[in-house]
């Protein structure tokens, strides 16, 4: 009787071992980082403390640091354009936040593809939503998810989004943030796509590509497709009201140094640049800079 019991119990402290152990081992979710911050300040290094102080030994990763000040647009593109290269449940710390201290959400988001983002409800979630779903949303306001009990009218990316960000990283109910948030009325951006009729290609400057300059248009590859034009081509275009013609390449070392340049960017949309120089500061555009391109053949 005595063994039975004694080995009942050896078992029992061997599962509750083996369970504690599996939880230990279950790693911490990724966290993807991008702000407007710049790191010319400790704001970048304070939030990372705050991460890894709620989940020690996280691993963050930086998007950027450098997306234009309060340009919501530009993080939005980022975001999307960056979000399918890291893991299905890496959570998205994104602060872009020109209403801080508002009346504007702190949300958790949870997208159809299993990732979490942690940020200002503004519109930086439009492009993913679009691509990707977002099937569920709490808004973020449990004390027990933010830092200190003073929170800052001002950097509620120390205060509110990171500490929010490493509760999820380290596999808390996310739920518990706060109330539920309807998906169907989160903040959206006005997405200007480019449009096609019977005189061709109307588009816009979405932004630059980095430091280089080269234009970013709002029109992707299967939308200028439908224009006609191939490689090798030379593509008119009137450019803020100014007739040019560039010719179509597929990378910049098809065209002289200094010369300008159509192609197909990484990220499968139509650009504009010059081989190794800048295209922006050259004819002094950038974005809203309206564009117009004919089908292949009309002027």
């Amino acid at each position: 009787m005595f063994k039975a019991t004694w080995f009942r119990a050896l078992a029992f402290v061997l599962f509750l071992m083996a369970s504690a152990a599996g939880i230990a081992q279950e790693p911490l979710k990724v966290i993807g980082f991008m702000t407007d911050f710049d790191v010319k300040d400790d704001a970048v290094g304070i939030c990372k403390a705050v991460m890894d102080g709620v989940a020690p030994g996280v691993r963050i990763l930086d998007i950027t640091h450098q997306s234009e000040p309060f340009n919501i647009a530009m993080g939005a593109r980022f975001l999307a354009g960056s979000a399918p290269y890291f893991p299905r449940n890496t959570v998205f710390v994104v602060v872009i936040d020109p209403g801080v201290g508002s009346t504007r959400k702190a949300i958790i988001a949870k997208s159809r593809a299993g990732q979490f983002f942690v940020l200002p409800d503004n519109g930086l979630l439009t492009l993913v939503q679009d691509r990707d779903g977002i099937v569920e949303a709490h808004e973020i306001t449990n004390p027990a998810w933010m830092i200190g009990s003073g929170i800052s009218s001002t950097f509620h990316g120390r205060d509110i989004f990171s500490p929010a960000a490493a509760h999820v990283a380290r596999g808390d109910d996310w739920t518990q943030a706060g109330p539920a948030v309807d998906v169907t009325k989160l903040v959206r951006l006005e997405i200007r796509n480019a449009t096609v009729d019977d005189a061709g290609l109307h588009g816009e400057v979405i932004g630059t590509d980095g430091p280089y300059g080269n234009l970013v248009l709002n029109v992707p590859d299967e939308t200028f497709a439908r224009l006609g034009y191939k490689l090798g081509d030379m593509v008119p275009v009137t450019l803020a009201d100014k007739h040019y013609v560039f010719p179509l390449v597929k990378t910049f070392s098809d065209v002289p140094v200094g010369k300008e340049l159509f192609y197909i960017d990484s990220r499968g949309r139509l650009s504009l640049g010059i081989n190794q120089q800048n295209f922006a500061e050259t004819y002094k555009l950038g974005e809203g800079a309206k564009l117009t391109i004919p089908m292949k053949g009309r002027r």
